[in-house]
């Protein structure tokens, strides 16, 4: 088995966004759901982390900056890794998430261990 990362997209911008403490509750259902599927099928890895809207951007020159920025439409909310023969199958297991409820999207991506060669 390979693992792979899913990386939780969703929109900043739009009032679809920017949920209430009710429509977040609401949302927590589903994702417990979910994830406890993953668990049943020992699919999942690590069960990651959400993320804060805020944070930082380092470049080279050490350039600081503040992050996500407003122009980008699109934030990273979360992440989580799981295991899956393929990344056909790790897109399969994406498919079920609820991030898709409210528009957004999942990225699937291999996780290449430091001493592979890729």
């Amino acid at each position: 088995m390979k693992e792979f990362l899913l990386i939780f997209r969703r929109d900043l911008v739009t009032t679809t966004a920017q949920q209430s403490p009710a429509e977040m509750q609401d949302m927590l259902k589903p994702w417990q759901d979910w994830m406890g599927s993953l668990a049943a099928r020992q699919a999942l890895a690590n069960p990651g982390n959400r993320l804060s809207n805020d944070g930082r951007v380092v470049k080279s020159g050490n350039l600081v900056t503040n992050g996500p920025y407003v122009e980008i439409k699109e934030g990273i909310g979360g992440y989580i890794i799981v295991r899956a023969a393929s990344i056909d199958e790790a897109t399969e297991l994406a498919k079920g998430c609820p991030i898709m409820l409210i528009g957004g999207n999942v990225e699937v991506r291999a996780v290449v261990p430091m001493d592979s060669n890729g």
